[in-house]
C-alpha cells in the first residue's frame, strides 16, 4: 500500500473521530435519533458535528484526486506527499473549528484544497 493510499484510509475514518467528539459524553444522548440530538448541539458539539460533515464532503475530491494521479503514473513521491498534505491539513481543520479558531481553519482549509488541485496537475 502506497502512502497516499493510507492516507485514503485514514480520511475514510477521520470523520467519524470528529463524530465522537461531537457525541463526547453522551450528554442526553440519543441513539434512536442521533441526527436530531445533533442537530440542538451547541459549542464544540456543534463545530465537531460540522467538522464532521465538511471533511466527509471533501473525501471524494481527495480519493478521486489520488486514484487519478495514480492511474496516471505521476511520480509517487509527489502523490505521497500531497496526500500527506492534504491529510495535515484536514487534521489541524477539525482541531481549528473544534477549538473556533474560523480564520485559521479558513486558511488550513485552502491548503488542504491547494493540495487535492496539485494532485490533478502531477498527471
Amino acid at each position: 500500500m502506497t502512502i497516499a493510499y493510507a492516507c485514503i484510509l485514514f480520511m475514510g475514518l477521520l470523520p467519524y473521530v470528529a463524530a465522537g467528539i461531537a457525541k463526547k459524553g453522551f450528554e442526553g444522548y440519543d441513539n434512536g435519533m442521533p441526527r436530531q440530538w445533533l442537530a440542538k448541539q451547541t459549542g464544540f458539539r456543534a463545530r465537531a458535528n460540522a467538522a464532521q460533515a465538511n471533511i466527509f464532503e471533501s473525501l471524494p475530491f481527495f480519493f478521486a484526486a489520488v486514484i487519478i494521479a495514480s492511474l496516471a503514473h505521476a511520480p509517487q513521491d509527489r502523490i505521497d506527499l500531497l496526500a500527506i498534505g492534504f491529510v495535515i491539513a484536514r487534521i489541524a481543520y477539525l482541531v481549528c473549528y473544534i477549538a473556533d479558531w474560523p480564520t485559521t481553519r479558513s486558511t488550513v482549509w485552502l491548503f488542504g484544497m491547494i493540495c487535492v488541485v496539485a494532485l490533478f496537475f502531477q498527471i
